[in-house]
């Protein structure tokens, strides 16, 4: 008797389709990553209280436009030698002052930072006696209240910061010149980064600032941190969608009824 092929697709074409939508679905959440919207998360306290050890947020890619660092291609020139191309593409307005913004570590050009943008170009900056000063100016700044750090930041517990986390945290508006406000959070204004000289922020360089003043590597930690080159930012933090309190392991999904920060989900960062 006569047999006919069967128009049934066989083992083999769904592995293959199977395949080809997996793919398809990397490619896409590659390409979201690259050019829309980057997750990252915070593992320290350097900028409470505007974001805390735990908290995981978006942040915008094209805001600033894109540079190769921006989206990725780092490695093209650490590991292979390409010179990566300048500037940023396309023209975009550039990071305003008071933006918090993620960057990559100058120093090894892959470490994600997120910081505040407080230096732009041309800026000299100085922090004498904790208080910040831009262009000679001294920033004002607004006692708004005692803040209990607690388990917002991982760090309380480390040696040098034992001591400095049983004061009581101060928290102050401070308020840019051009009039933007930030909270920050200050343990003493006697810590070993609240005296510095004068930093001149060269063109296409930017300053930056944790918000926690006391517990921060940044731009005042020229050996680690420095001025960041345009090139070298990723992009805005924009948003906080989802959060954890300090030290819960985002997979352990089980402890996030206890664990979880409900009142920070959704919450525009600024």
């Amino acid at each position: 008797m006569a047999s006919f092929p069967s128009d049934a697709p066989g083992a083999d074409d769904g592995l293959w389709s199977f395949l080809r939508t997996l793919l398809a679905a990397a490619v896409i959440a590659i390409v979201f990553r690259a050019v829309l919207f980057e997750p990252f998360s915070i593992p320290s306290g350097s900028m409470v209280p505007t974001l805390l050890t735990g908290d995981y947020l978006f942040v915008s890619k094209w805001t600033y436009g894109y540079s190769a660092r921006s989206v990725g291609l780092g490695f093209v020139q650490d590991w292979f030698g390409v010179e990566l191309p300048k500037g940023r593409f396309p023209a975009a307005p550039p990071p305003r002052r008071g933006d918090v913004v993620v960057f990559k570590l100058p120093r090894d050009g892959a470490t994600d930072y997120v910081k505040r943008l407080i230096g732009l170009p041309g800026d000299e900056i100085q922090i004498r006696g904790g208080r910040l000063s831009i262009n000679g100016k001294l920033v004002p700044r607004a006692m708004l209240g005692a803040y209990d750090v607690g388990g917002d930041d991982l760090e309380r517990d480390h040696p040098y910061f034992r001591r400095m986390f049983r004061m009581e945290g101060r928290l102050y508006r401070e308020t840019l010149p051009e009039g933007r406000p930030h909270p920050i959070l200050e343990m003493t204004d006697q810590g070993r980064l609240d005296d510095t000289r004068v930093y001149t922020v060269p063109e296409g360089h930017y300053f930056m600032l944790g918000d926690n003043r006391d517990n921060s590597q940044d731009s005042r930690v020229q050996n680690r941190v420095g001025l960041v080159p345009r090139e070298y930012v990723v992009g805005r933090a924009e948003i906080i969608f989802f959060s954890l309190k300090a030290g819960t392991p985002f997979w352990a999904f089980w402890e996030w009824p206890a664990q979880i920060r409900l009142k920070r989900f959704f919450k525009v960062i600024s």
